[in-house]
């Protein structure tokens, strides 16, 4: 049965029924960079990325390059031991994690109108609801990501990191989510939560309760306008950094036409 499933799946995908959507943004020395305070003293700092040989005298018959980046840099996965409140979980880190965690159904949330009237625009637990009364109720196990339409402004820095303010989700957004045992949640913006976030109750509550819950993040996804409300598949697979805690990803979407 199982094995019948997984063929049909491969089908699908051959025949054009499943489509792969990319949702990753493009990871290079243009990719806009998170800006820390001055007063933690490091910031992450732009990719690099470096030629070692490019078909030429230092290997005329091969390319590579060697990369400088951040974990957390470009469409990124955020794991539990990001954060002080899932620093303890003994799978909170890339290189520890159950990769079966990183698949799962998706629910796109769209909040691209809201966000267009208002960079600061919060996501809150009577949004979902509503939400949910129209598509159906969210699951445990399956990913939740806000749609924004964010991603159409990582072409430039600027625009995307819009002096700190982006939409995100209020607290009771995520204690809802958190209740619901949702596997993690997504944003097309710089990080998981808003840019007001810090000024929650609590503060920066995407990180602080999706971690303490031992859930996960993803961060600077684009194309989240290509899928529907509910019945794509999510992958998001981290590298398998050792103590990683957190790591740039292709994410990809399975939606069925």
């Amino acid at each position: 049965m199982v094995q019948n499933t997984l063929s049909q799946l491969a089908a699908s995908l051959l025949n054009g029924h499943i489509e792969v959507v990319d949702l990753s943004a493009v990871l290079g020395p243009n990719t806009p960079i998170i800006e820390l305070p001055a007063s933690m003293g490091k910031n992450t700092p732009k990719v690099e990325i470096n030629t070692i040989s490019a078909y030429d005298e230092s290997g005329k018959d091969w390319a590579w390059n060697w990369l400088i980046l951040g974990e957390h840099s470009g469409t990124h996965f955020d794991a539990p031991s990001h954060w002080i409140s899932g620093k303890d979980h003994p799978d909170g880190t890339t290189d520890t994690l159950d990769l079966g965690h990183c698949i799962g159904m998706v629910n796109v949330i769209d909040c691209s109108k809201e966000s267009a009237e208002n960079p600061d625009f919060l996501l809150t637990e009577a949004h979902i609801r509503a939400w949910e009364a129209e598509h159906g109720e969210i699951g445990a196990g399956e990913w939740v990501v806000m749609r924004t339409d964010w991603h159409k402004r990582n072409h430039s820095a600027e625009e995307f990191l819009n002096m700190g303010r982006n939409p995100g989700p209020a607290a009771d957004a995520v204690q809802y989510l958190v209740a619901k045992d949702v596997l993690g949640w997504g944003a097309e913006t710089i990080g998981t939560d808003a840019g007001q976030g810090g000024k929650l109750t609590p503060p920066l509550p995407a990180h602080n309760l999706f971690h303490s819950a031992n859930k996960f993040g993803l961060a600077s996804l684009s194309n989240l306008d290509k899928l529907p409300p509910r019945g794509a598949v999510l992958v998001a697979s981290p590298l398998k950094i050792q103590g990683g805690s957190g790591s740039p990803i292709r994410a990809f979407a399975l939606v069925q036409r």
